[in-house]
């Protein structure tokens, strides 16, 4: 399986971007995509994910502001509005398989937000 990511860029402070990313190879269509961050000198944290039913988790910090969802088993995206400089990191695609909890990582996708 592998994860392919779309949409980082340089963004004003109050702008949007959208991520894309597309899941290749034998996936179970069971299974938890979603997004997560890491900024310099922190740990990644999540971002959202969403269940291939339809069941989202959002970190508290984007509630509001972001929206993920999902077109398929395979695909995922995250609209970013009112984007702020604290979301300044590298986003990274991640899908889980429910029924192994095996888990898979796309390369980042650096996103940078100026004040």
């Amino acid at each position: 399986v592998q994860l392919q990511a779309f949409g980082g860029g340089l963004v004003q402070a109050g702008g949007s971007l959208r991520l894309s990313c597309a899941a290749s190879g034998s996936i179970f269509s069971n299974n938890i995509m979603g997004w997560y961050r890491q900024a310099p000198g922190k740990q990644r944290e999540l971002v959202a994910t969403m269940t291939s039913r339809g069941i989202t988790v959002y970190a508290d910090s984007v509630k509001g502001r972001f929206t993920i969802s999902r077109d398929n088993s395979k695909n995922v995206y995250l609209q970013m509005n009112s984007l702020k400089p604290e979301d300044t990191a590298v986003y990274s695609c991640h899908l889980m398989v429910t029924s192994t909890f095996v888990r898979y990582w796309g390369q980042g996708t650096q996103v940078t937000v100026s004040s």
